[in-house]
């Protein structure tokens, strides 16, 4: 049965805190941790998940804001499950950030972390949808109203996020898989069967490579084939129900093809980057990109980035398949975020995201895409293409400037050749010639991959390489990455440590912000603040008028800095 948890907002008189000397509570309140329990626990929207829980009356669930925030705190400082139960039991400040006021107060058991972790996992494999992703976006968006943060620009970016699993060959999985197979075989399958088997299952994959010239590698996925098939054969009915024969079934079809009553393996070149890459993670799919192999996933971001804000926050993270191209992503993407900020007027990428269809898309909601980088060949002589008012497509080169006229199924622009026959630049141009011009052929798609390209032109100069700052970002999620490696497998538990792991990254940078604040401007930001989260608690019944703000921004400014802080809990 699904209950709130609201035990934090009636504090007991008897609790820790209150036995503490003055000091101690003045450095609590000014801790990061009181910060994380006003900015975060606070505002965590239990009802999100009570989709997991039964209606029927029955025994209510764990508190959820104590369980979200610890595994917001978990990846925030890289604690394990066991230094996590630690810092509970024996920190204070831990027990400050998660509305805890009793030193022997424990809000759940790791066994109850564990389950409320496969519930989520059920309903992502159910439904599709991450319900920690609803968290970051509620988070976020009082966040961003709070603050005044202006969203009219926004940049974007993509990280690769490897599995932890481990490198397996082609012909390592293969044999992997095998050695997986037998283990789960009934006994006397394993005495009928045990020649069929016993040159892999005696050792390791690992080792049984090891010893393998180059030149036995071809006979030996032939061998590999054959055992394949006959295990497909002979053992397939009786255990298809087990799991592991059902990552054969997948990998002998990735792998293989029967031929007739003959199988033959797939050359290289035939297998697909979504085929599975390791027993221990299906969700793992492979890509090459700047000589650098991935296996695992790929994380998409967006964050403010308008030169006026005196921070910037995340406002949209996805977890997608590691082979799916960056346009892809954006393209997906771009509904979800305009819904999100609605002010969006201008993003910001490299060239992995640019395509005609974003730009469409882009266009249809009014937002200014912004390209450091474009694919493609790049022309030695600059070739810009427009249109006028009257959807003429003018084409410009340095030296002359022509309009095109329509072909059966392109356009072409047709060039003096006396001009360019006294261009500087005539034996770098590409342009094409013929008896009477020089002619350029070009198509709709062309004027659209050239509109992009000049479209960093059109803003000022100081807003041409904003989309360099959100690698800054990409860090704050790859440190938490040893060798940029995670700690778990698998597609839902990445989105778990990328939404907890953003949620944090937000909580900071408002967090040093607060701190860093030189106290003239605070108290009204802080007033705006903490009047949002209180509205959210009591229903929208709280109101403060713009007269107030108004009225207490006169205020002496150390005045204003040292009201806020208290205020606020600082």
């Amino acid at each position: 049965m699904f209950r709130k948890n609201t035990r934090h907002l009636q504090p007991n008189l008897f609790g820790f805190y209150y036995m503490l000397p003055e000091r101690m509570k003045k450095e609590i309140k000014e801790s990061e941790e009181y910060a994380f329990y006003n900015i975060i626990f606070r505002n965590i929207d239990e009802d999100i998940f009570a989709i997991l829980y039964s209606e029927k009356k029955s025994r209510p669930n764990a508190p959820i804001n104590a369980l979200v925030s610890s595994l917001i705190l978990m990846n925030k400082k890289g604690w394990s499950y066991e230094g996590l139960f630690k810092e509970i039991r024996f920190n204070i400040l831990t027990k400050i950030a998660l509305g805890l006021d009793s030193l022997e107060e424990i809000p759940f058991s790791p066994a109850t972390i564990f389950n409320f972790q496969n519930r989520l996992n059920r309903h992502f494999v159910k439904t599709g949808e991450n319900l920690l992703e609803q968290v970051f976006d509620k988070l976020t968006e009082k966040q961003l109203k709070a603050l005044k943060i202006k969203t009219d620009i926004q940049r974007t970016d993509s990280f690769g996020a490897a599995s932890n699993i481990r490198n397996y060959s082609r012909l390592q999985l293969l044999i992997e898989l095998i050695i997986r197979l037998w283990r789960v075989l009934d006994e006397s399958d394993k005495e009928a069967f045990k020649d069929q088997f016993q040159n892999y299952v005696t050792q390791s994959s690992g080792q049984y490579i090891y010893k393998l010239t180059k030149d036995e590698l071809p006979k030996e996925l032939s061998k590999i084939g054959e055992l394949y098939y006959w295990i497909k054969t002979n053992l397939w009915k009786k255990y298809q129900g087990q799991e592991i024969f059902k990552i054969f079934d997948r990998v002998y079809n990735e792998h293989f093809v029967v031929i007739g009553e003959k199988i033959e393996i797939k050359e290289n070149e035939e297998l697909r980057s979504d085929s599975i890459q390791s027993p221990d993670d299906l969700d793992a799919d492979y890509r090459k990109k700047n000589g650098q192999v991935l296996k695992g996933q790929s994380v998409n971001i967006v964050e403010t980035a308008n030169p006026e804000n005196g921070l910037n926050l995340l406002t949209d993270v996805s977890v997608n398949s590691a082979n799916k191209d960056d346009s892809q992503v954006l393209n997906e993407r771009i509904d979800k975020l305009k819904e999100k900020t609605p002010e969006l007027k201008e993003l910001h990428y490299d060239g992995a995201y640019g395509s005609n269809k974003n730009d469409e898309k882009l266009r249809e909601h009014q937002i200014a895409g912004i390209q450091t980088g474009v694919r493609g060949k790049n022309r030695k002589v600059p070739i810009e293409i427009y249109k006028d008012n009257e959807n003429n497509y003018h084409v410009k080169c340095p030296y002359q400037e022509v309009i095109a006229v329509e072909c059966r199924v392109r356009y072409k622009a047709e060039f003096n050749r006396s001009i360019c026959a006294q261009c500087p630049l005539k034996e770098l141009c590409s342009i094409k010639e013929n008896r009477k011009y020089r002619v350029f052929y070009f198509t709709e798609d062309d004027y659209l991959t050239n509109k992009r390209q000049r479209a960093i032109n059109t803003i000022p100069e100081e807003r041409r390489h904003i989309r360099n700052n959100v690698e800054a970002t990409v860090k704050e999620f790859t440190g938490k990455m040893p060798n940029k490696k995670l700690k778990v497998r698998g597609l839902f538990k990445t989105g778990v440590f990328v939404y907890t792991t953003a949620i944090g990254i937000n909580f900071g940078r408002i967090y040093r912000y607060i701190k860093g604040n030189n106290g003239k401007d605070y108290f009204i930001y802080f007033l705006r603040f903490i009047y949002f989260v209180l509205k959210t608690l009591f229903h929208n019944k709280l109101v403060f008028t713009n007269q107030e703000y108004q009225r207490r921004s006169k205020i002496n400014a150390n005045v204003r800095y040292k009201s806020a802080l208290v205020f606020a809990g600082f």
